[in-house]
């Protein structure tokens, strides 16, 4: 059997794109077959920098978008030109787009195939496409995921938007400006505060007892409490009952309230695009809706490697492109790189931005013995840079064992997806925290915040020898006048 590439990647996503340039610059023949490409982050990026410098309005002449409707006096919501700011983003999605567009692709060799296909019987195995079938030694799945929609009475007749579609209300002459947003993933935070920063009015109602699970209760506290200073309404531990559709609002029913909106957003968790691939022809097992995946980012057919979102968890860009390279050198060469998350940062792009890497303090505890950890923090509001630019709101809590090894860390504040980096980069390299305390910073920065944090080690440790000491000398004292 002739094989007509070394790799088929089946994209649709950023992460289709990025493993079939890294294939290339492996000297690898590549097909890559998509039909839309979503840059829906994109744009939540640049609605959300527009959002920042709405406050105050006068900053929106940096992105020459004009401000309307703006009463200083009585304080109230910045009315903006939705369709500028709508113009600005297409813009950066262009730019960005155009970096690894299909002519860039096919410039570095890729074949880029428009269209949707399935997969072919396993014994002749070949991803059939626009009555083409293509053979490749190995085949990536690189398809990304949809938004799930939960099953809530009257839901679908009322209507509602997606991540993947909002930004249509924005084309409307009049957007909406009375949101519920049913949350749960951290893109949700983020465009509750974007929402907020101009001038709508938001609800965010979130099943669990905080705003994103799986992290240190302080921290979401913090969080919780940043959105709410924002003007956000959150709603936790709130099932939505029922939806209907009353004149021109809608009506949803969120544990004993019956709340009132122009517009419903749901962003409650995501599910992979694989229905239409034929996976079972090929072998490949899904349960429940998701893919079944080695540590070598292998389906049940090892000829078909998985990467991005479509195989479950946050929809991040970073880990998207991590777990790229991995499946690409394995699927080109021998299968024997695997995954490790342990020092892969992630960041929810809420204001100030929230970071983590590796574990928390309850995932630590479980995996050592609770007397072995040692928590770090320091607040932003002991920085000289955070006090310079009014960005007092934050913290960094480091996670260390009592050698100095970093398990991990969390950081809520200004410049924290750049200082998460920095602790990332220390993990992957072994660095213990007592290093970081040296790092002698500019000053004022924000890197303050990592330094100062690290200094918080050696104290404790001080403090622990002396104390280990006084209690040495008590026990030596308590022998000798025990012998006499």
């Amino acid at each position: 059997m002739t094989l007509d590439y070394d790799v088929v990647i089946i994209g649709g996503s950023l992460a289709g794109r990025y493993a079939a340039l890294v294939a290339t610059q492996l000297k690898a023949k590549v097909a890559l077959v998509e039909s839309q490409v979503d840059y829906g982050v994109i744009y939540r990026q640049a609605m959300g920098k527009i959002a920042h410098l709405a406050q105050p309005a006068d900053n929106l002449a940096n992105f020459g978008i004009s401000a309307i409707n703006v009463n200083a006096a009585e304080k109230s919501p910045i009315s903006m030109n939705w369709a500028e700011a709508m113009l600005y983003s297409q813009g950066v999605v262009a730019n960005i787009q155009e970096q690894t567009s299909p002519s860039v692709l096919a410039a570095q060799g890729v074949d880029v195939i428009f269209g949707n296909g399935q997969f072919s019987d396993k014994h002749d195995l070949a991803f059939a496409v626009n009555q083409r079938r293509l053979r490749g030694r190995t085949y990536l799945l690189a398809n990304g995921s949809r938004p799930a929609i939960p099953e809530i009475e009257g839901l679908q007749t009322t209507g509602y938007l997606t991540l993947a579609n909002i930004w249509q209300a924005f084309k409307a002459p009049k957007p909406p400006q009375d949101w519920v947003i049913l949350g749960g993933v951290p893109q949700s935070i983020e465009i509750a505060q974007t929402l907020a920063k101009l001038g709508c009015r938001v609800i965010l109602s979130v099943k669990h007892p905080y705003v994103i699970p799986h992290l240190d209760p302080e921290i979401s506290q913090l969080l919780l409490a940043q959105l709410e200073a924002d003007g956000i309404r959150v709603l936790t531990e709130k099932i939505v009952s029922q939806v209907r559709q009353i004149d021109d609002k809608k009506w949803l029913q969120i544990g004993d309230k019956a709340i009132e909106v122009d517009e419903i957003l749901v962003a409650t968790a995501q599910q992979p695009n694989i229905e239409s691939l034929n996976l079972s022809a090929a072998d490949v097992k899904v349960h429940q809706q998701r893919l079944l995946i080695n540590e070598k980012l292998q389906t049940t057919n090892h000829r078909i490697y998985a990467c991005g979102d479509v195989i479950g968890g946050y929809d991040f860009a970073n880990i998207a492109q991590y777990e790229a390279r991995i499946a690409i050198k394995n699927a080109l060469f021998l299968p024997r790189l695997k995954v490790n998350y342990a020092n892969i940062p992630w960041a929810i792009f809420s204001e100030p931005t929230l970071t983590r890497v590796g574990l928390t303090q309850a995932q630590a505890q479980r995996r050592y013995s609770p007397k072995e950890i040692i928590v770090l923090r320091n607040y932003y509001k002991s920085v000289a840079a955070a006090q310079l630019e009014n960005q007092i709101t934050g913290v960094c809590q480091l996670i260390v064992l009592r050698n100095g090894k970093i398990l991990g860390a969390t950081i809520f504040g200004q410049e924290a997806r750049e200082l998460i980096n920095l602790i990332s980069f220390a993990m992957n390299q072994k660095i213990h925290v007592q290093h970081l305390a040296n790092l002698s910073p500019i000053y004022p920065s924000f890197s303050e915040v990592l330094e100062t944090a690290a200094r918080e080690w050696s104290n404790q440790k001080l403090h622990n020898n002396l104390a280990r000491q006084e209690w040495l000398e008590g026990f030596f004292y308590f022998r000798r006048n025990w012998n006499l």
